[in-house]
């Protein structure tokens, strides 16, 4: 028996899902643990256990730590210890092997890798739980199943299957298809596991390998040994060895009890301290957002109810019923559903059930029941199926027709309702909206990146707080005050529903909020609706997720209108179904064959094959049914419709490429200079025609490599840096390493920043940022994992020759210039050649088609998005539909040049895209279809101008986005629906058909005396510097008024009207703005608002456009929007600055770059809290009076500035310093960057903030260096040269006032450029660009060792200067410790918080370790 006065420790894990504690002894043995899952109540939980724990064991005495993402709250309101869970986990690991070089840790929605050589440092999983705990127990519920019953499952399988992991209710797409295809469940539990593996390493790992010493930690790895055996399979290589702790799913809390020992305080709180406090907690964290109740009063719930209780379908009796019947049949992903309808379109009976994964033994019985009760003098005349398995339903009943359901709802909708505008229908796992015009569908928008919002949503979190579906609607519809949880992945919700229990809301309140949360997914995410006027009058909604009241209703109170909601919502595809089969059935229709033998399931044949349409080779089930008819399934993409379908002939995309890439080399023998490798990625889709014939001229042989496959896209994955990346950066890095194992010593793969172009009057010539830069950060990785390979990434841009002559001449010095010229001359010809071998195939087929009317469909992409792999066979799948496609740069040079454009027209490839859009818009007989990759930021933007070029002229527009999920449902739905909604419209011969093209035509903008306005609006992005900017243009005469902090209702609002894959730094200055205009007190006569505006390939050029298509959706078209920028570009109204107002933006900040360096360095070590604050209160005010007065009054306030911080008094203590580097409105926005700041300082830290003046000065030197490097304009090099010179004399005025009082001085742009060595050109342009490179390594030398790198979710610009250049600086500066963070609308506040926590806790360590060493 343990004796009350032993030195005991007790850590406890408050996880996402779970409770954890351990009790250990002064030996560090653990003498009492539990493991148990909260179910959100965690007071509740924690109280069982622990007055549990203390009558088992005296322990009382015991001291106490907490750990965990649902602790931080408790710790901070019980002031008992916090131990960091990854600090924990690694004392944990230390204790067991100090030899261990990395852990795995799965928990209920995150995942870990934790590297614990040259430091800690932490994968996290940041925008989706994909592949966690949770993740696994939905997988489990799919196979009726428990986490455990999937673990005994896999442990009999042998072979497992593709399954998404990437979202844990998309998954079920995969999991329904193989259970539907016979496959056993023992394999699925296995094919889970390897999907949970898969997630986990490549998606976290990020370029470092995951080998030597491997440990698994958390609860699903100690209880799932069949998941720890998955990872053991993916990770299996020489060297690498695996250890299984006993009692790792206790590691966090057995370091957190291992601190309390180690570690003790001076005032330690002991278990019996902790209870008394704890009994009078009910809750944790503080007051949670509220939302106004769905009724407020039980009157206008009942009228509520009647009121959509008379939305009935009209019925009639079975038993009447004569003459043809006609059946509708919808199978889903998770139900099966029928309708028979009469000659009438009457509903005669109906049905809904779920399939349970097998729907077939579900289907046959209940069809031949039907059939037995159909009246002797009635018949059933046709079959239509529809839905997810529609072509496995008519392959086993042998039915007439078979239609994609976004025309079946459609059908049922106008059916209901012949006014119908828009019909939204929320399933299990998938949204579709279907704008309906004139009776046809006009525009067709599905999910397809993100499941959140669906169904199994609300499914997932009612068994969560353990109710049945109708018992939380009735809840939900009682709620008096909703709790606000904002929109959040499935899984992640989590945290956000946690939250709000520990605020003490009420199941009630919580319940509703989760409805609030359906709503705003399906409308932010899906919908984009800004303007609840697009939706029309007559909204009609179905679906099974809106049976559910609290929904509907929640949904009614964001639109502000009544909607329909049919009482045969669920049924409305096989509703629709029936009604087509009605529609389409004529006399010579074949009759139907629905005798038992015809549908004898006990006779189907299955034959299994592999197919070898594509290197993803399949195996493929063939099952031949009674009736004759054949289904394939196990398809991963849609390549085996050439073999099971029918065969297609080869497509203009295979001659495109043949073209482009069917060169012969020399031989490599004959090869007098060797062999020089070209990937087959990126812009080499563009250019390869040039590259081949320049390096086959100076007589090297040229090894291409093949096209991309999953063994290339494997290769790669230890050197990419980012998960964030689009796929084609990624499989750029397999490309690279296979030309490498084939032994090319030399790979050439320029950075080419800038496109030439064809088109007259477009104010940009730029690339993608990827194909413009991301060669070096491919570079940097490439060359640390494969040392014996050279990876030769010059910067050149192919309308200066004499740039690719001097990039050439100095990879290749020994080869004479002379020679060098005469291969560009050949290679620029045979470049020229390919394009106009494109462009004469493209217009022959517009031609032909132009004549014949026959459908084309134009492919509008990037160029590598040809890469058969990345498109996934989108190409082929929309050539096997009977349709000739042709890709948007062969017919782009057709188009007159285009005057209807919104944007700056800044990217080459785009402004093809928008060339082409304007081509197809009016001709009825072209469709354009856009491939987007998925995290692609510059899409954000143009695919909403496509949008907006399409729609106003009655045209479809089809966006389809692509990643490595290779399971093309959404886009095969997408593109049936394009095909199936014009053929309908012209059969229907609807209005919208013969309706003139009426596209939006931009209106005469009057020129705007920005002088002459009364307020110009400026939003909020730096609170130091903006209220001296704002005094600054107040000087020129400008009545400017700069907007306080950024609210809540602000960043929904940006949410609303900006499109949700733009930048997040776009969603809160937009979303600001426009709080401002929608204010009641805001005067749009005599008010414009301003936007600061970047002038290069990032897509913040574009940040204006957006604010006006805000202002358009909200009838605000004629409020002005000015920008403010370096230059004037051509489509904005520009502020004129002149050099006066230049040179006191330039003052203005100067003063603000002072004010903050000072405050921060001060404020970290001043005695007396405050001093630096009011210090910084009253030179703002002065900076602010003398902003006019110049730069003798600079000189004069500097000192005296200077001076007073020197003189605070000051702690003798030393602080971890941090460098913040990043995007420049996420460093220095509160709001958007969770007040970091505040956090590090809270953490004992001195954060450290790059100066504004340095990135204006890295704006100035672009046209620089441009002129310098890539023959640029001379003119603009030299104003900004001028400008440069000016503001690095005033920069010197404070640097010699802070060099004379011991402070560190503002580095001049020469130490930045200095300090790029040789990790990243200056050409590096986009986005903060080589400045941020420069910054990460400002601040790793001059003693911020500890850096963090903010960015917006899906800036490429900054996952290659930022994120690309992470895992080099470790190795050249071994105490570096880097972490980056992506943000976004939807971060969680507590996951930030954790990985800030664990970046401190290794900035401290490493701090005591410095000092211990020093000592």
């Amino acid at each position: 028996m343990q004796s009350e006065n032993a030195c005991l420790s007790l850590g406890i894990d408050i996880g996402s899902t779970t409770v954890k504690y351990a009790l250990v002894d002064e030996n560090k043995k653990i003498i009492a643990s539990r493991y148990e899952r909260h179910k959100s109540a965690v007071v509740k939980t924690l109280k069982i256990l622990l007055a549990d724990l203390s009558q088992k064991v005296p322990c009382g005495h015991a001291r106490l730590r907490l750990a965990g993402s649902g602790a931080l709250g408790l710790s901070k309101k019980t002031s008992v210890g916090f131990v960091q869970e990854v600090v924990a986990a690694g004392s944990f690991l230390r204790a067991n092997d100090p030899l261990l070089d990395v852990a795995v840790e799965l928990g209920g929605e995150d995942a870990k890798i934790i590297y614990l050589t040259q430091g800690v440092e932490l994968r996290m999983n940041e925008a989706c739980a994909g592949g966690t705990g949770a993740f696994i127990d939905q997988m489990a519920s799919l196979l009726k199943t428990d986490p455990i019953g999937l673990d005994q499952l896999a442990q009999n399988a042998r072979r497992s299957h593709p399954i998404a992991s990437r979202c844990g209710v998309f998954a079920k797409t995969d999991v329904v298809a193989l259970l539907n295809s016979g496959v056993p469940r023992e394999e699925i539990a296995r094919s889970i596991f390897e999907a949970v593996a898969d997630q986990a390493i490549s998606g976290l790992a990020c370029g470092r390998p995951i080998a030597g010493r491997v440990a698994f930690l958390g609860g699903p790895l100690h209880f799932l040994p069949q998941l720890a055996l998955a990872f053991e399979r993916k990770l299996k290589a020489p060297g690498t060895e695996f250890e299984h702790f006993e009692n790792a799913q206790y590691a966090v809390a057995y370091g957190a009890a291992l601190d309390a020992l180690d570690n003790p305080q001076e005032s330690e709180t002991t278990l019996k301290d902790f209870l008394q406090v704890l009994a009078g907690i009910d809750t944790i964290e503080g007051e949670a957002d509220r939302l106004a109740p769905f009724f407020e009063s039980e009157k206008e719930l009942e009228d509520f109810r009647k009121r959509h209780a008379s939305h009935r379908a009209k019925r009639a009796n079975l038993d009447e019923a004569k003459g043809d019947l006609f059946l509708g049949i919808d199978l889903g992903s998770t139900t099966v559903k029928l309708a028979l309808i009469d000659e009438d379109g009457a509903i005669l009976k109906d049905w809904y059930d779920h399939n349970e994964g097998d729907p077939l033994p579900k289907l046959i019985p209940k069809v031949l029941e039907l059939k037995a009760q159909i009246p002797a003098c009635a018949r059933i005349r046709s079959i239509c199926t529809t839905g997810y398995g529609a072509s496995l339903a008519q392959a086993a009943l042998g039915t007439q027709f078979n239609e994609v359901e976004t025309l079946a709802h459609q059908r049922a909708a106008v059916a209901f309702d012949p006014l119908t505008s828009y019909v939204i229908d929320i399933g299990g796992q998938d949204m579709k909206c279907l704008k309906v015009t004139g009776g046809a569908i006009s525009d067709v928008k599905l999910n397809e990146a993100c499941s959140s919002g669906c169904g199994s949503f609300i499914e997932t979190y009612a068994k969560q707080l353990g109710l049945k579906l109708s018992d939380f609607v009735q809840k939900a519809l009682h709620a008096k005050h909703p709790c606000d949880l904002g929109t959040r992945c499935t899984v992640f919700m989590n945290s956000k529903v946690k939250q709000a229990q520990s605020a003490g809301a009420s199941v009630e309140d919580i319940t509703a909020g989760l409805c609030h949360s359906i709503v705003l997914n399906a409308l932010h995410k899906v919908l984009r609706i800004a303007d609840t006027k697009q939706l029309g009058d007559h909204v009609l909604v179905q679906g099974g997720t809106f049976l559910n009241d609290a929904i509907l209703r929640a949904f009614e109170l964001y639109i502000g209108k009544e909607v329909i909601r049919p009482d045969i919502a669920g049924l409305m595809g096989a509703y629709g179904a029936a009604l087509i089969a009605k529609e389409r059935t004529t006399a010579d229709t074949a009759l139907l064959d629905l005798s038992e033998k015809a549908l004898d399931l006990s006779n189907v044949k299955t034959t299994e094959f592999r197919c070898k349409s594509c290197n993803n080779h399949c195996l493929l089930t063939l099952h031949r049914f009674a009736s004759g008819q054949k289904h394939v399934s196990g398809n991963r993409c849609d390549f085996a419709l050439k073999g099971a379908e029918e065969k297609v002939g080869e497509h203009f995309i295979d001659k495109k490429c043949a073209l482009l890439f069917n060169r012969t080399p020399l031989e490599a023998d004959s090869a007098p200079r060797g062999t020089i490798g070209i990937p087959r990625v990126l812009n080499i889709y563009e250019h390869y025609p040039y590259w081949f014939e320049l390096f086959t001229k100076l007589n090297f042989h040229v090894e291409l490599s093949p096209y991309s496959d999953h063994y290339i896209a494997g290769l790669g994955i230890e050197s990419i840096p980012s998960q964030s990346l689009c796929l084609p950066a990624k499989l750029a890095h397999g490309h690279v390493t296979w030309l490498a194992k084939k032994g090319v010593k030399e790979i050439w793969l320029p950075c080419v920043p800038k496109e030439r172009t064809n088109f007259a009057n477009v104010p940009g010539r730029f690339s993608c940022p990827v194909v413009g830069g991301y060669p070096e950060a491919l570079k940097l990785n490439f060359e640390c994992t494969h040392p014996e390979s050279k990876l030769l990434t010059p910067f050149v841009d192919l309308n200066e020759a004499q740039t690719v002559i001097k990039a050439v001449h100095e990879a290749f010095p020994e080869i004479a210039v002379a020679e060098i010229k005469e291969a560009v001359k050949s290679a620029e010809n045979a470049q020229q050649t390919y394009q106009r071998q494109i462009r004469q195939m493209g217009e022959k087929c517009f031609r032909e088609h132009e004549i014949t009317k026959a459908p084309l469909v134009v492919i509008a992409s990037h160029p590598y998005h040809m890469d058969p792999f990345v498109n996934h066979g989108i190409c082929t799948l929309i050539a096997s539909m009977g349709v000739d496609i042709v890709t948007e740069d062969s017919i782009a040079h057709l188009a007159a040049d285009t005057a209807s454009l919104d944007v700056i027209d800044q990217w080459t490839f785009h402004s093809r895209l928008y060339r082409a859009a304007e081509m197809v818009r009016d001709k009825p007989w072209a469709e354009l279809v856009q491939l987007v990759s998925f995290g692609c930021g510059l899409d954000a933007i143009t695919s909403e101008q496509v949008r907006r070029i399409m729609e106003p002229a009655g045209k479809l527009y089809t966006m389809l986005k692509i990643d490595e999920g290779d399971t093309l449902g959404a886009a095969r739905i997408r593109l049936r629906s394009l095909f199936a909604a014009v053929k309908d419209r012209k059969q229907l011969k609807s209005k919208v058909s013969e309706a003139p093209v009426r596209w939006y035509k931009k209106a005469e903008t009057k020129a705007v005396n920005a002088k002459a306005v009364k307020t110009i609006y400026v939003p909020q992005m730096a609170p130091i510097h903006f209220p001296i900017l704002e005094s600054a243009l107040k000087s020129l005469g400008y009545r400017v008024k700069l907007l306080p902090k950024v609210s809540h209702e602000a960043i929904q609002l940006g949410l609303r009207y900006v499109n949700n894959d733009a930048c997040y730094p776009a969603i809160v200055v937009i979303g600001q703005l426009l709080d401002t205009v929608l204010s009641k007190d805001f005067d749009r006569k005599t008010s414009a608002l301003l936007l600061a505006q970047t002038c290069g390939p990032c897509r913040a050029t574009n940040y204006a456009t957006l604010l006006k298509w805000s202002l358009r959706d909200l009838d605000m078209d004629d409020l002005p929007v000015i920008t403010i920028s370096t230059h004037k570009i051509t489509g904005t109204e520009h502020l004129p600055l002149g050099f006066k107002g230049i040179n006191r933006i330039a003052l203005g900040v100067l003063y603000g770059d002072l004010l903050q360096k000072l405050y921060l360095k001060v404020r970290a070590y001043e005695k007396i809290p405050g001093s630096a604050q009011k210090l910084l209160q009253k030179w703002q005010a002065a900076a602010i009076r003398d902003i006019d007065q110049g730069k003798r009054a600079l000189r004069a306030n500097v000192q005296q500035i200077v001076s007073d911080f020197a003189a605070v008094e000051t702690l003798d203590v030393k602080k971890p310093q941090v460098g913040i580097v990043g995007e420049i409105l996420l460093k220095y926005h509160s709001q958007a960057n969770l007040d970091i700041l505040e956090a590090l300082f809270a953490e004992g830290a001195e954060p450290r903030l790059g100066d504004i003046s340095s990135f204006l000065l890295y704006c100035l030197y672009d046209p620089v260096f441009q002129a310098k490097a890539l023959k640029g304009p001379k003119l603009q090099a030299f104003a900004s040269s001028f400008l440069l010179d000016y503001f690095e004399s005033l920069r010197k005025i404070a640097n010699d006032a802070l060099a004379r009082a011991g402070f560190s001085t503002m580095p001049t742009l020469k130490e930045h450029l200095a300090r790029l060595k040789s990790l990243m050109s200056p050409a590096q342009q986009a986005g903060e660009g080589w400045l941020l490179t420069a910054e990460m390594v400002e601040f790793l030398e001059t003693g911020a060792e500890n850096v963090l790198c903010l960015q917006p979710f899906a800036c490429l610009p900054n996952h290659i200067t930022g994120k690309g250049v992470m895992r080099v600086l470790r190795q050249m500066y071994p105490e570096a410790n880097l972490c980056a963070i992506d943000f976004e609308a939807g971060t969680s506040h507590a996951n930030f918080t954790n990985r800030l926590k664990l970046f401190m806790a290794q900035a401290k360590d490493n701090l005591k370790a410095k000092e211990g060493k020093a000592a």
